[in-house]
């Protein structure tokens, strides 16, 4: 409560200096005197300014409102939950990633599993995803000639279907099994009432007529890093970019009634769809104009911050960029269609909120103005604001510390401003004209799906023209910075730091730009989820059995956690059995690589279920679970480190690992039946390697040790020695009798616990 008390306070005292300097900025620093492309070009800065701070304004007033905007969440006896209906709608996407889904919505908890109908629509009319429809048992709704996109899609099979809510995925959302019950029962609140910490059911009396709910919005949510988390090397330092929109900004928007339905990880009510008429069909973002629509009906629309279902993010720039222009086109589109900020069906919170909708597309045209100004100052002396250094700290330095820091509140440190400047820019380029034209009114109104496949390598010339305005600019900014200081000392390079400031901070977004442009090579087929979970290890020809915990799961992969370095034959199918609280699967697995983990050994390994059971089970012990992906930033992390760990991550290239066999360092003097003799200096079960040796081990010759336990070794002289030529490799003869008589454990322990031998592991 302090915490947010806090808050509120820094929201406050924020607006009011923001408000001070913009109206200073108005009134007293247009550069009248200048000329008219001066005060033209000052006008727009003054206005890209107002929107900027005003758009945040509302979000404020949005935050500071959070705590009385949230429903209660019901608990509803296991016999009044209603019928269901669960739409899963694919276009051409592959059926690979269309079996996952299906596959989590057969294994979505609900108290009577009748009731739960499960639909494929698909407008391509596949025969191929008939029969994955078949083959889980679950409804299939073709709709061939893909009339009215998704729309269309969705409107057939709302005509073919009856239950009173409405579970909508796109083909890539992978719901938790938790889903419908973390969202169906917001719908009976108008049912069930909550007296003395218990929940009942109300009297006619007591119904809220008024209270009409048409849908719950779960988050958007990926279980593969964004393009911002991949390209800038930081998967481990910031959340998903849409992150800030799905777990901060629509949930505020619970305030004004506000909340955007985004399409996918939702339940909808069918009496509000009936009442608007069905998904609309004159725009390419039906879901965002979906809850307008069903907003200006009177229903409530409703955000939850619990990540319930997880899809798949666009892996390519061009895939993305056309995906923000789609969104930015759709959303006006939508505004217009709607009339959302003027309309009388709204009330006036909401539209404020629909406004500031359609103004934070003009944020990329404000930050062209703003790293425009200090560059046509510095760099070319056009004056566009009239003030002196004084006045600029007097009037700009608090407000935007307040601002800093208040951004920081509001997004829950999901983001902050550099990064939120920073996304941008990247995006500055490819979305003033598309949202121009469609401001304009001049439209797009065909649908285009996102294409979702994995990146093959990276194309550098098509980096490099996607690149282009960012390199023209960051390299105006780096003359103008040249230009500006040249010749300046002491007092006048101090006078000068405001602009060097911001031409430097608009050089440091736009290097991010051009990192995030050229991008980096993807190596992995599919994506790496980081689970903790029990495995079984079994080699059957052998009948070795270990206990292991996995480190991640991949689809084709699996890496697990052993506390020592057990022995797994090189180039064989093992058995692994993973289990977690509701899943079992048992794989085929063949090791690729082992590597040395902090206090323990990590084993990595190709997998592959047995049986189809097998793969179902599999699929949701990857992807039932939390992604493991951050959620908040690193806030320890400066623009300084990001630019230094990007440099240094494009110079040192990757090392695979190839090893197969855990290498165990030791120090082991032997002494040889034949009184030869040398000291083992490492092992990985199949050699030793050697120095000092002496007596008869001349290169092929064959000796034999015995360990404390009497494990009878024998060893040949290979004639070969280390990548360093400083030890001589020994061969194990007999390693496969030591491991079908079950003493592979024993010699290990021989070998690094007795005589006191130091035991030290390499990786």
């Amino acid at each position: 409560m302090q915490n947010e008390k806090r808050q509120h306070i820094f929201f406050i005292i924020t607006m009011i200096l923001m408000s001070i300097y913009l109206l200073w900025r108005m009134f007293f620093t247009l550069p009248w005197g200048e000329g008219v492309l001066n005060v033209i070009f000052g006008i727009l800065l003054i206005v890209a300014e107002t929107v900027t701070v005003l758009t945040t304004f509302e979000l404020f007033f949005q935050k500071m409102q959070k705590a009385r905007t949230q429903l209660d969440f019901p608990i509803v006896p296991p016999e009044y939950y209603p019928d269901v209906d669960v739409f899963i709608a694919t276009h051409n996407e592959p059926v690979d990633l269309l079996y996952k889904t299906v596959n989590a919505c057969t294994f979505m908890d609900y108290p009577d599993k009748q009731k739960v109908h499960i639909y494929i629509c698909d407008d391509g009319g596949r025969p191929e995803v008939e029969e994955l429809a078949k083959q889980f048992g679950v409804g299939y709704m073709g709709f061939p000639g893909n009339k009215h996109a998704k729309s269309g899609n969705l409107n057939n099979a709302l005509s073919k279907t009856s239950s009173p809510l409405i579970a909508t995925f796109d083909a890539d959302m992978i719901p938790q099994h938790t889903f419908l019950m973390k969202t169906v029962p917001y719908f009976l609140l108008s049912t069930f009432i909550e007296e003395n910490g218990q929940w009942r059911l109300r009297r006619e009396d007591e119904k809220d007529k008024k209270f009409k709910l048409g849908l719950v919005q779960t988050p958007q949510s990926f279980y593969n890093p964004d393009l911002f988390q991949f390209n800038l090397y930081a998967e481990q330092g910031i959340p998903n970019e849409q992150d800030f929109f799905s777990r901060e900004v629509n949930i505020l928007r619970n305030a004004s009634n506000a909340v955007a339905y985004t399409g996918s990880n939702t339940i909808i009510s069918r009496q509000g769809m009936e009442d608007i008429g069905g998904f609309p069909l004159n725009t390419i973002t039906e879901d965002f104009e979906t809850s307008i629509r069903l907003q200006q009906e009177g229903y409530i629309t409703y955000a939850t911050q619990e990540v319930q279902a997880a899809g798949q993010t666009t892996t390519t720039v061009p895939s993305m960029i056309k995906q923000r222009i789609r969104w930015a086109r759709g959303i006006i589109q939508s505004l217009q269609n709607t009339r959302a900020p003027l309309s009388e069906k709204l009330p006036f919170w909401t539209r404020v909120t629909y406004l500031s909708s359609f103004l934070y597309w003009w944020s990329f045209f404000n930050r062209l103005i703003f790293i425009l100004a200090p560059i046509l100052f510095a760099l070319f002396d056009f004056k566009i604001v009239n003030t002196t250094f004084w006045q600029i700290l007097i009037f700009w330095l608090p407000s935007y510390f307040f601002y800093s820091v208040s951004m920081r509140y509001l997004s829950s440190n999901i983001r902050n401003q550099r990064w939120s400047q920073v996304i941008d820019t990247i995006f500055m380029p490819y979305l003033i004209w598309p949202v121009l034209l469609e401001t304009l009114g001049i439209r797009e109104k065909k649908f285009k799906v996102t294409n979702k496949s994995r990146a093959k390598g990276r194309k550098w010339m098509s980096a490099l023209l996607y690149a282009l305005p960012h390199i023209f600019l960051l390299l105006l900014s780096i003359a103008a910075v040249i230009r500006y200081v040249n010749g300046k000392y002491g007092i006048a390079l101090f006078f000068s730091s405001i602009i060097i400031f911001w031409l430097i901070h608009n050089m440091i977004a736009l290097c991010y730009a051009l990192f995030f442009m050229i991008g980096r090579r993807a190596y992995r087929e599919t994506e790496r989820i980081r689970a903790q979970e029990d495995v079984m290890i079994h080699d059957q020809d052998t009948n070795l059995r270990y206990q292991a915990k996995t480190v991640d799961v991949s689809e084709n992969g699996i890496a697990f956690y052993v506390p020592y370095p057990i022995y797994l034959p090189e180039q064989k199918t093992i058995s692994l059995t993973v289990k977690s609280e509701r899943y079992e699967a048992n794989l085929n697995a063949v090791i690729v690589y082992v590597k040395q983990d902090g206090e323990g050994w990590r084993y990595s390994a190709t997998v592959q279920p047995m049986d189809e059971t097998d793969n179902r089970q599999y699929m949701q012990i990857i992807y039932d679970r939390k992604h493991s992906l951050p959620e908040q930033m690193n806030l320890w992390d400066t623009a300084y480190d990001d630019m230094l760990r990007n440099v240094k991550k494009r110079i040192v290239q990757p090392r695979s690992d190839q090893r197969k066999m855990p290498r165990l360092s030791l120090q082991y003097p032997v002494t040889f039946t034949n009184d030869a003799g040398c000291t083992l200096r490492s092992f990985n079960y199949r050699f030793f390697s050697a120095t000092g040796l002496h007596g008869d081990m001349a290169a092929g010759a064959i000796v034999t040790f015995y360990t404390q336990s009497n494990i009878k070794v024998i060893l040949q002289h290979t004639g070969k020695t280390t990548a360093n030529r400083r030890e001589v490799l020994l061969s194990v003869e007999n390693m496969d009798d030591i491991v079908e008589r079950g003493l592979i454990d024993q010699l290990l322990s021989d070998l690094t616990h007795s005589h006191t031998e130091r035991f030290t592991r390499e990786g």
